[in-house]
């Protein structure tokens, strides 16, 4: 597998990077995990706009999923070579719904469907493609979960947003990577059920038992250098920083 980080700043996009998205490829498949904001115009950089293959949506908090919008009228009004077929999109329950609110002004109640097809993503375990994927419901204010991503005997486990959860942990048992958010500062911010800081998600790793561990999902207004010492500090394997552009082969 690789995974190519397309965005990893939360929240908000920052100077240098998008919101939340990742591209994980294998077989010549292409899944991209969260759209968030300013993802879209960053993906061209990794692959066409019609080039991938299905979409999976953590939760639909805007910097996750708000460039689907954009992705809508791309895939809709497209005249050359006439309209897409409907793409696999893989979220929580009201995820057409969400997008149809966000977008405001679609031809029809119905026109989101038209170029995707929206799946309710419950805890469980299913095929993408080549992918064996396995998803589990993590602590965040909305439904919102963690996925884990298997193939060839690899696997790729993505926290999405959460707090301490121990199913996350158990999401993350013995992964080859752990893209996880750091969102929070130890000993600054303590939100229960919200996000996790660097201390925690290297607390998290050394629990799941995960070969390497990158942070993502860290905000503008928060010192990463920070966030990468506090989880080198309780986890003993390979920790860095998610930065756009960045690839990893799993």
């Amino acid at each position: 597998m690789k995974l190519t980080v397309v965005g990893c700043s939360g929240s908000f996009p920052s100077a240098e990077s998008a919101c939340s998205s990742y591209l994980v490829e294998a077989d010549g498949f292409r899944l991209l995990l969260d759209m968030g904001n300013g993802a879209l115009g960053e993906l061209q950089r990794h692959c066409g706009l019609y080039d991938l293959d299905a979409i999976f949506l953590s939760h639909l908090h805007a910097d996750h999923c708000i460039d689907m919008c954009a992705y809508f009228v791309a895939r809709y009004y497209r005249h050359d070579g006439g309209r897409c077929d409907p793409l696999p999109v893989y979220g929580p329950e009201g995820t057409e719904h969400r997008l149809t609110t966000a977008y405001a002004d679609t031809p029809t109640a119905s026109s989101m469907s038209e170029v995707f097809d929206f799946h309710t993503v419950k805890p469980s375990t299913f095929d993408i493609g080549p992918f064996t994927v396995h998803t589990e419901r993590v602590a965040h204010p909305v439904e919102a979960y963690g996925i884990r991503v298997e193939h060839g005997g690899k696997s790729l486990t993505y926290s999405g947003d959460t707090g301490l959860s121990p199913a996350l942990t158990e999401l993350a048992r013995d992964t080859d990577l752990f893209l996880c958010e750091a969102a929070f500062t130890h000993g600054k911010e303590s939100i229960p059920d919200l996000h996790l800081n660097g201390r925690e998600a290297g607390e998290t790793a050394t629990r799941a038992g995960a070969r390497r561990l990158v942070l993502t999902h860290i905000p503008p207004w928060t010192d990463p250098q920070v966030n990468l010492a506090d989880a080198r500090a309780v986890f003993d394997g390979p920790v860095s920083l998610a930065t756009p552009r960045q690839s990893y082969e799993i």
